[in-house]
């Protein structure tokens, strides 16, 4: 459903601070916002890097309190540092692709000019999307990870498989052996997921996908079960290192008799889709799929 824009009067600016060629975007934008009467902020990180004269917050999550609509300028992994740190604030972010694929951004840095466009006008949706998040005890201390795309759980740098004994609702699924696991949402589906041979998930699908990396046996495929269910994972192996990344971040070590339970958080995302734009377009487009024209 296409949303009001007036509510958006105070955007934030957020960008990769290691990318230079976000630079002239953000004074561009800026330029933009506040030639449109419109009033433009941004964090420190951001400031420091841009030389930005704007107000600055500390931190995404001090900034997304303050300004009604995030712009995000990077990748993917941008869009994912940035959810992770506002999550369950209800501001939404809008990406602005600086890098690679860019499955979760709105727009390349080219078309600001008529993004913001839109954005005025109205032309978008808002799509909330769930976040999944990775609880339990490690070496007898508790923890808690949150990720957007996905949860994973792999060896370390010797090239050793690792064992891990999985359940789902408390049922026993099986025991792989394997490089790893994926735990995927709905959205991570075409990241880490995907190159390791799972399924493309549409985003409106509350579901999980289960992904072995490099299964010892073949017949382990990805398995797709409720984004309700809780999966849990029981780390085996003794003398092979293995970790629990969240979004492609390190996180934690992990030791045989750890226990990991997933399952759906209670945080969410907003994520800002401009009108003309959808999810298969986009695969369609990152992903060069040819064929007949619909």
């Amino acid at each position: 459903m296409k949303k009001s824009s007036n509510k958006f009067r105070r955007i934030g600016l957020i960008a990769h601070t290691e990318k230079a060629a976000s630079r002239a975007v953000l004074h561009k934008a800026a330029s933009f916002i506040t030639a449109t009467g419109h009033a433009a902020f941004t964090e420190q990180a951001t400031a420091e890097m841009s030389d930005l004269k704007l107000p600055a917050a500390e931190n995404a999550a001090a900034l997304a309190r303050q300004v009604d609509l995030l712009l995000v300028f990077g990748g993917d992994g941008t869009i994912l540092r940035v959810a992770r740190e506002v999550a369950g604030t209800k501001t939404p972010i809008l990406g602005i692709n600086i890098g690679g694929l860019g499955f979760l951004t709105a727009a390349s840095a080219k078309q600001l000019p008529q993004a913001l466009k839109q954005l005025w006008n109205g032309d978008f949706t808002v799509e909330t999307l769930p976040m999944i998040e990775a609880t339990g005890r490690k070496q007898g201390s508790p923890f808690r990870e949150l990720a957007l795309n996905d949860l994973v759980i792999s060896r370390g740098t010797v090239p050793r498989l690792i064992e891990l004994e999985v359940n789902v609702d408390g049922e026993a699924l099986t025991r792989y052996r394997c490089d790893g696991i994926i735990l995927s949402s709905p959205t991570g589906s075409t990241a880490y997921s995907l190159a390791s041979g799972g399924a493309i998930i549409s985003p409106r699908a509350e579901v999980f996908a289960i992904t072995p990396i490099c299964p010892h046996t073949l017949s382990n495929r990805s398995l797709i079960v409720s984004l309700d269910s809780v999966i849990e994972v029981n780390v085996i192996s003794k003398h092979v290192e293995s970790y629990l990344s969240a979004d492609g971040h390190v996180r934690a070590d992990l030791h045989a008799g750890d226990r990991i339970s997933i399952r759906r958080s209670r945080q969410t995302v907003r994520l800002l889709r401009l009108t003309g734009g959808s999810f298969f377009a986009t695969l369609r487009h990152k992903l060069h799929w040819s064929g007949s024209n619909v």
